[in-house]
């Protein structure tokens, strides 16, 4: 009998008009810390901390894109991307409180270079990089960080301007105030969690101070946030087990979701975190001011979550980083492969997340932000052979097709990371990136992934 042929994969084409892109973030990519007036950040203050971050490293050097920021724009465009997502430095540009002339020039110019490259910029406000000395009168803690937030975001919008493709005001509002305020595990390292409940409130308060000065300023220029969201699956149809899924998708996603969608935070929500002062922290008139229209949703995916009730085999209990989350359990999958990083690859998680949305909330366009994984590149005799990097993107953008076959308003997909970086508490131990970075040398060598990623983006289409 003979054996049967392979069926071949389908080729899937995407919408005329689809972005194209890649992402990096200020402190990871660019080093030169010390340079032009820049001040220290939580970051830089937290690396410092003997035993934070794996092998104590900093942010430097970074991928050295402040100086070579050029050869990498030059390096995108060989590419074929077509958009450059980025995020700005707040300690360049306003540092202890004032504008900074050479900070900003470092972002005048690199938007000019991918203007000229035919690259649309899309800059991202607040990337976890929050000036160090407004950590130090009580960080996003502080309702008055919110309002500097505004401030640093009318200089640098008042100097880019509609230079810019897109803005965001945040990416990943949940790291920043549950991994830096509840379990410390990123800056500014502290374990608090009512610190932790007040900052996402305050982050997201930030976020729509700033969209009042977007919509004023650049109101021809599309706007929006950017939130990692998570799908939630409970491990059975048990009452503890459903309730484990409606804590953890509400701490996770309807956190920010609601108030910035629907005006409001979740009513099962607010109990949950009423021990943590949530009510405390809100004020007559914040609903409104975080839910200012915004023109598209920026959606981060990496994987999704199985809870329990109760402990399970292998499972491990909620930290620190879920207040209010009770007894859940993270149940892990161990069939799933796993990226150098840890962590379950689930590409059917992404459709399940953009659905969500879709099905839950307004209408509104959507971008896939990030996407991507860590695996241990190594060149050999030049070449970076990341094949499990191609599977894992090629598997995702299927299921991005998927949504948008299911009706779903995906208008893009921005790959992380353009180049490898400082992966936070992870330092320069995990590889995400299309473009292989030598941290002594600082060479750039395009990895496998990068060179078929390039034709996706040719063709339009996966194939």
């Amino acid at each position: 009998m003979s054996a049967q042929p392979m069926p071949e994969r389908v080729a899937l084409a995407f919408p005329d008009a689809f972005v194209w892109g890649a992402a990096t973030a200020a402190f990871q990519v660019e080093g030169s810390t010390t340079v032009d007036g820049r001040e220290p950040s939580v970051w830089d203050t937290f690396a410092a901390r003997p035993g934070a971050v794996v092998d104590g490293d900093t942010g430097e050097p970074a991928a050295d894109h402040y100086r070579r920021y050029a050869d990498d724009v030059t390096l995108m465009h060989s590419l074929g991307l077509g958009a450059y997502r980025f995020s700005l430095s707040w300690p360049r540009i306003r540092p202890f409180g004032k504008a900074n002339q050479r900070g900003i020039g470092f972002y005048d110019r690199l938007v000019d270079r991918l203007l000229a490259a035919g690259i649309q910029p899309w800059a991202t406000l607040y990337h976890w990089d929050l000036p160090q000395s407004l950590e130090d009168s009580g960080g996003w803690t502080a309702r008055d960080t919110a309002y500097r937030f505004a401030e640093y975001a009318e200089t640098i919008v008042g100097r880019l301007g509609d230079r810019v493709a897109s803005w965001s005001t945040l990416n990943e509002p949940w790291c920043a105030a549950m991994l830096g305020y509840g379990s410390g595990v990123h800056a500014p390292g502290r374990t608090e969690p009512a610190s932790a409940v007040a900052a996402a409130h305050h982050l997201l308060l930030g976020h729509g101070l700033a969209m009042d000065v977007l919509r004023r300023d650049v109101p021809a220029v599309p706007s929006g946030i950017t939130l990692n969201l998570y799908p939630v699956a409970a491990d059975s149809a048990g009452p503890a087990d459903a309730d484990a899924q409606r804590r953890i998708d509400g701490l996770q996603n309807r956190l920010f979701l609601d108030p910035v969608l629907w005006g409001g935070y979740p009513d099962d929500l607010v109990a949950d975190l009423a021990p943590f002062g949530l009510d405390e922290v809100v004020r007559e008139g914040d609903d409104a001011v975080i839910a200012t229209p915004i023109d598209w949703l920026g959606v981060n995916y990496y994987r999704g979550y199985r809870v329990a009730g109760t402990p399970r085999p292998g499972s491990a209990p909620a930290g620190a980083e879920w207040p209010g989350a009770g007894h859940v359990h993270f149940v892990p999958d161990p069939a799933a492969p796993r990226t150098d990083s840890g962590w379950e690859v689930q590409p059917g998680g992404l459709t399940g997340a953009l659905r969500q949305v879709h099905r839950d909330y307004p209408p509104i366009p959507l971008y896939i932000t990030e996407n991507g994984a860590s695996y241990p590149d190594s060149p050999v005799a030049g070449e970076i052979a990341d094949d499990d990097r191609v599977a894992f993107v090629e598997a995702h953008l299927r299921a991005a097709h998927d949504a948008l076959a299911d009706g779903v308003d995906l208008r893009g997909y921005f790959y992380w990371s353009l180049l490898d970086n400082f992966e936070w508490a992870e330092g320069y131990a995990k590889r995400f990136g299309l473009v292989h970075v030598d941290y002594q040398t600082q060479r750039r060598t395009p990895k496998r992934s990068a060179r078929w990623y390039a034709n996706v983006i040719a063709r339009n289409a996966v194939s």
